[in-house]
């Protein structure tokens, strides 16, 4: 059995090392400040806990999406132009070009591991906002991880639908690691709607994916998170299942050596 390792960079930012391979989602190095989205702009609290160069190489890029900054930043966007492979969006892919590849939701890509096997990733749905959103928050996705002899992680990018994890749940659940996207996100672009998982939905969706593992990530370092780490762990408390929880500080590791 391989070992999972998460080292959490900040924000949806984190390195995982699976089967060999080191994957980074959502690349964001910019330091703290604001970020104009048209006539407004997202504020940035804080800065990575990992420099761009101290993170090294990679296989693979997972990027949900790259119109949003809190996701895909200029210093991550020059991360991109090195890395050998970018798997994200169909829209990410017309907008960036280069080694961006679209994978489609239920479609899969394989990796070659140092062992011989492979890793296979799995693109899966995620929906940025309530039911009809996409249209104003554009394309987002989120990744599985599975191989025989690794565990199958999902990283769910910016989602906030429980029906998506659901249906992710039902084709490759139970899972033994889930990154989720939390913090409840809200902008003036859709007044009061949670734009990723509020705490007590990602509690419910760590039960609904029967996740072992969990590691929040992009609840954090901006202020348009309404919800934190603090809310995540009374959530999961309230759940009683506080002991799947793994609330990293930034530059901490989470490792398992548990597949089923």
């Amino acid at each position: 059995m391989t070992e999972l390792d998460i080292h959490y960079v900040g924000g949806p930012t984190a390195v995982i090392g699976i089967g060999g391979l080191r994957l980074l989602t959502d690349p964001t190095f910019d330091a703290p400040g604001e970020y104009p989205m048209g006539n407004r702009a997202l504020v940035k609290t804080t800065g990575p806990a990992v420099a761009a160069d101290a993170v090294g190489a990679v296989d693979a890029v997972l990027l949900s999406h790259d119109q949003h900054p809190d996701n895909l930043d200029t210093s991550g966007r020059a991360y991109l132009a090195r890395a050998p492979l970018t798997l994200s969006t169909g829209s990410a892919l017309g907008r960036i070009g280069g080694n961006v590849t679209a994978l489609p939701n239920w479609e899969h890509t394989e990796l070659t591991r140092p062992d011989g096997g492979t890793l296979r990733i799995t693109g899966v749905p995620a929906q940025h906002g309530p039911d009809g959103s996409e249209p104003v928050v554009g394309e987002v996705t989120g990744f599985v991880l599975s191989g025989e002899g690794l565990p199958t992680v999902y990283v769910s990018g910016d989602n906030a639908s429980l029906q998506v994890v659901r249906d992710i749940a039902e084709r490759f659940g139970p899972f033994d690691v889930a990154v989720l996207f939390a913090g409840a996100a809200q902008t003036p672009l859709l007044p009061g709607a949670d734009l990723t998982l509020g705490s007590v939905h990602a509690a419910e969706a760590a039960e609904i994916l029967g996740a072992r593992q969990v590691v929040p990530l992009h609840f954090e370092h901006w202020g348009h998170f309404t919800q934190n780490g603090d809310t995540l762990v009374d959530a999961f408390e309230r759940a009683g299942i506080s002991d799947r929880l793994h609330l990293l500080k930034p530059g901490e590791r989470f490792a398992t050596g548990t597949a089923r």
